[in-house]
C-alpha cells in the first residue's frame, strides 16, 4: 500500500513540476505581452500629447491667420473709401484742365506783376485804369485755375499714395496670413498624423493586450491544476503518514509483546529484568 502511494506521490510531484515549469513559462510570455502592451501605451501618450501641443499651435496660427485677415480687410475697406475721392479729384482735374489757360502760370503771374505795377506808379486814365483792372482780375481767374490744378494734383498725389500704401499693407498682410495658414495646414496634418498613429497603436495595444489576458488565463488554469495537484499530494501524502504510524505502532506492540515474552521467560527462570523488562510485567500485572 504505501508503496502504491508513494509511486502516485511520486508521479504526481513530476506533473507537478512539469505543470509549474509551464505555467512559469506562459507567465514569462504574459510578463512579456504586458510589457510591449505598457510601451505601446506609452507611445499613445507621447502621440497625443505632441498632437496636443501642435493643436495648441495650430490654433494659434489661426488666431494669428483671423487677425491678419481683418486687419487686410479693414486696409481694402480704407483703400475703397480713399478712391471714391481719388475719382471725384480726377473729374475736378479733367473739368480744371478744359479751363486751363495757354499761358503757363509764371507768365500769368508775371503779367499781373506788370499789369499792376503799372496800375500803382502810372497815372491813368480812368476808363485805361479800369481796362487795365479787368484784365489783372481775368488774369487771376486764369491764376486761380493753374493753383486750383496744381492743389488738385497734390492731393491726388497724396490720396493715390495713401491709397497705394494701403494696397501694399493689404498685400502684406494677405501674403502673411497666407504662409501662416499654411504653416497652420502642415501642422494641422502633422497632428492628424499622430492621431491616426495613436489610433492605430490603440488598436494594437487592444490585440497586444487580448493576447496578454489569454497567455494569463492559460497560465491560471494551469495554476489551479497545479493547485489540485497539491490538494492530491497532500492527501496522499497524510494517507502515506497514516499507514506509517499504523506500521510503526503495529510494530511497537509486536516489539512490546517479544519483550513481554521474554520477560515472562527470564522471571521464570530466576534472571534478573531490565528496567523496561519490570515496567512491562508491572503494568500487566504479572510482578
Amino acid at each position: 500500500m504505501s508503496g502504491s502511494l508513494e509511486q502516485k506521490i511520486e508521479k504526481l510531484n513530476q506533473e507537478l513540476a512539469s505543470l509549474k515549469e509551464e505555467r512559469n513559462k506562459l507567465n514569462l510570455e504574459a510578463k512579456k505581452w504586458a510589457e510591449k502592451r505598457n510601451a505601446i501605451h506609452e507611445q499613445i501618450k507621447d502621440l497625443r500629447t505632441k498632437a496636443a501641443g501642435l493643436k495648441e499651435k495650430r490654433d494659434k496660427l489661426n488666431e494669428k491667420v483671423q487677425e491678419l485677415k481683418s486687419l487686410r480687410e479693414q486696409a481694402k475697406t480704407k483703400r475703397k473709401e480713399k478712391h471714391a475721392p481719388i475719382l471725384k479729384l480726377k473729374e475736378k482735374l479733367r473739368s480744371l484742365t478744359e479751363r486751363k489757360p495757354s499761358q503757363s502760370m509764371r507768365n500769368i503771374q508775371r503779367e499781373i506783376e506788370k499789369l499792376e505795377w503799372k496800375i500803382q506808379t502810372t497815372s491813368l486814365p480812368v476808363k485805361e485804369e479800369e481796362l487795365l483792372i479787368n484784365q489783372v482780375r481775368q488774369l487771376e481767374a486764369q491764376l486761380s485755375v493753374h493753383k486750383q490744378i496744381e492743389k488738385s494734383k497734390e492731393e491726388l498725389m497724396v490720396l493715390q499714395a495713401e491709397e497705394k500704401a494701403l494696397e501694399t499693407e493689404a498685400k502684406t498682410y494677405h501674403e502673411k496670413l497666407s504662409e501662416l495658414a499654411e504653416q497652420s495646414q502642415k501642422i494641422h496634418e502633422e497632428m492628424l498624423e499622430n492621431l491616426n498613429k495613436a489610433r492605430s497603436l490603440k488598436a494594437e495595444a487592444a490585440n497586444v493586450h487580448q493576447k496578454y489576458v489569454e497567455i494569463r488565463q492559460q497560465a491560471q488554469n494551469l495554476h489551479q491544476k497545479c493547485v489540485e495537484l497539491l490538494d492530491k499530494i497532500k492527501i496522499f501524502e497524510k494517507e502515506l503518514r497514516e499507514a506509517e504510524e499504523k506500521k510503526q505502532a503495529k510494530r511497537q506492540r509486536e516489539l512490546r509483546k517479544e519483550l513481554e515474552k521474554r520477560a515472562i521467560e527470564k522471571s521464570k527462570r530466576g534472571e534478573k529484568l531490565t528496567w523496561e523488562e519490570f515496567k512491562i510485567l508491572a503494568e500487566k500485572g504479572k510482578i
